[in-house]
């Protein structure tokens, strides 16, 4: 097996034994980040970014936040609005782990987390209409980390998913399942102790298969035969609102990824800024990942002859030689904003019900 480049700092070797440096100050400046920002009263978000934010700072999120280069425009835009509609907010992670960035040299130590952040949902938030009730906003964050601070962050977040939940229904039917999703099946996805080094790259060899195997649309194998050469037969794909979820590779070809394929043109090549592993678990993020033209029926909607952006994180979990869950999240209101179908704006004129 042809193994990824690693960086020698986070290598030692003991004998003929090889084990790794498990990255335990990153991921536990961003554990006590984590752990002030939720706990701490809104007008105090700033001074708690403040501190464990470097001075030059670049922080990325979903349509309406997009992009942020100061702690105070994050903390005003995003986290205050955030904790004033939730109350009680939760921080419920089902992955955490962390790794040097593989596409690039030199020191680039990112912490990623998944699951939700869980509150009540009291007041309106970004038009959406409280519930008064439990709401569970999907997320997905990558921080890179240098001199025990965090320098960039991509949050990636799944509005649509908490629109649903408030009964609110921002596309046509979607294809998968809409549910709150679960964390990995094998209930290891929280990983705060060393993680054997050959275990990530094994993960990471899976994934960048799976990358080259996409890339090749189209390439003569039919689709379940493609996807059988990374991923098991009773994979998951944990799909963002709009999408749904949905189960083994002929129900994942029939109800995702065919539909994918044939509703989407002139697809750009991959464009990851980050690509790590831990483990079995590993994921991406780009901005964008890549680039398609919609020429109709994707999600229910018509062809409009644009080239827009995905914006995508994906995370999953290996088991054995190939993937057997994937969560993914997808800038899908950036998406069909470019496509001139606001959605936002159409649930405040009280076009979307």
């Amino acid at each position: 097996m042809l193994f990824l480049h690693t960086h020698a700092k986070n290598l030692k070797y003991l004998g003929h034994k090889m084990v790794t440096y498990q990255f335990e100050n990153e991921k536990k400046t961003v554990l006590e980040y984590y752990d002030s920002l939720i706990s701490v009263p809104n007008e105090a978000v700033v001074d708690v970014m403040a501190t464990h934010v470097s001075e030059n700072y670049r922080w990325r999120g979903f349509h309406p936040f997009d992009e942020h280069q100061e702690v105070k425009s994050v903390a005003e835009t995003f986290w205050g609005p955030l904790k004033s509609s939730f109350q009680s907010l939760q921080r419920r992670m089902d992955i955490f782990m962390a790794g040097e960035n593989s596409l690039t040299v030199g020191e680039d130590v990112w912490v990623a987390s998944m699951g939700h952040l869980m509150g009540l949902f009291d007041k309106p938030w970004l038009g959406i209409p409280p519930t008064g009730k439990m709401a569970f906003l999907r997320y997905c964050e990558f921080n890179r980390i240098k001199g025990n601070k965090i320098i960039e962050t991509a949050m990636y977040f799944d509005i649509p998913h908490l629109m649903m939940q408030a009964g609110v229904n921002p596309f046509p039917p979607q294809t998968g399942a809409h549910l709150v999703q679960p964390g990995p099946a094998t209930h290891d996805g929280l990983m705060m102790d060393p993680q054997p080094f050959e275990e990530g790259q094994k993960t990471l060899f899976v994934i960048n298969a799976m990358i080259s195997d996409l890339g090749q649309w189209n390439s003569g194998l039919g689709l379940e035969d493609e996807l059988r050469r990374t991923w098991h037969e009773d994979m998951i794909w944990w799909g963002p609102g709009g999408i749904g979820s949905t189960y083994t590779i002929p129900r994942y070809a029939k109800q995702h990824s065919g539909p994918f394929r044939t509703s989407l043109t002139d697809r750009s090549k991959t464009n990851h800024i980050c690509r790590i592993a831990e483990g079995h678990f590993g994921g991406f993020f780009g901005w964008p990942n890549f680039t398609a033209r919609p020429t109709g029926g994707f999600m229910g909607l018509p062809a409009t002859d644009k080239v827009g952006e995905f914006r995508v994180i994906d995370i999953y979990r290996r088991e054995g030689d190939k993937l057997a869950e994937n969560w993914i999240f997808i800038d899908l209101l950036h998406f069909w904003k470019e496509q001139g179908v606001d959605i936002l704006k159409r649930m405040s004129e009280g076009l979307v019900q």
